[in-house]
């Protein structure tokens, strides 16, 4: 007795606490993937052209072109890869449409068999594809989901994905920037915040996903500070070319 009772209390704390991230929201993705890419091209394209031995003004005009146009492209990519993503889930869905409307009985047994092959036994799982079949808008859901993999109500948006994808890009692109504009004329202090910026950002995208906080710093750090130092050394290397 006191073992079914501890597994009903087992059963529902953990009824009561199981939750799950959103894994399928159109904003994460993009402001994550947005800001590493601000921080880490816009540092390497100043340290490349720091590399040339320019003025520390060449090198400011150089991170804002930088910032503007990584920002622009980040969200004109996003936009169209997002949209582009939904118009063909839109389009196949059209396509299960029309198949419901003309062979539902088709469909129907399609779903079935479908049940049947994840271990349900067949005469119950024609009579859940019968059920599940009588709402035409629930049928074509439930075949978005097992035969496309999506769900048709939570699709990503574009616009959010833009969005996400511009202010992230332009914050993280600002970072390196930012020591100039408050006066700084040497790069160390830009090098030195971006840094620090890659493993923050780093430690935040850790407490999402559950990975260690340190060792996803310690990567986006050694990744950005890699980037840095072989731009430096090319635009060094190109300096001395065309001198």
């Amino acid at each position: 007795m006191a073992v079914i009772e501890t597994g009903a209390a087992l059963h529902e704390a953990h009824r009561d606490n199981h939750t799950h991230r959103d894994v399928n929201g159109g904003w994460l993705r993009p402001a994550v993937f947005g800001a590493m890419d601000g921080l880490v091209s816009n540092l390497a394209l100043m340290t490349g052209v720091a590399g040339g031995s320019v003025g520390h003004q060449t090198i400011v005009i150089t991170g804002l072109a930088g910032l503007a146009a990584g920002a622009f492209s980040m969200a004109a990519g996003e936009y169209t890869s997002v949209a582009s993503q939904a118009e063909l889930v839109q389009a196949e869905l059209d396509v299960e449409r029309r198949e419901l409307s003309r062979h539902p009985q088709a469909e129907e047994d399609e779903l079935a068999a479908l049940y049947v092959s994840r271990g349900v036994e067949p005469d119950l799982a024609r009579e859940v594809a019968r059920q599940l079949s009588k709402d035409p808008e629930q049928a074509l859901e439930i075949h978005a989901r097992e035969e496309l993999g999506v769900d048709p109500d939570d699709l990503p948006s574009p616009l959010t994905a833009a969005v996400s994808s511009f202010g992230s890009f332009a914050l993280g692109a600002l970072l390196p920037v930012l020591p100039y504009l408050l006066g700084a004329t040497a790069l160390w202090p830009a090098v030195l915040l971006a840094l620090a910026g890659l493993f923050g950002c780093g430690a935040v995208v850790a407490r999402v996903t559950a990975r260690s906080w340190w060792f996803s710093g310690l990567r986006q750090l050694a990744l950005g500070g890699a980037a840095a130092g072989v731009t430096f050394a090319l635009g060094t290397l190109f300096d001395t070319a065309v001198s």
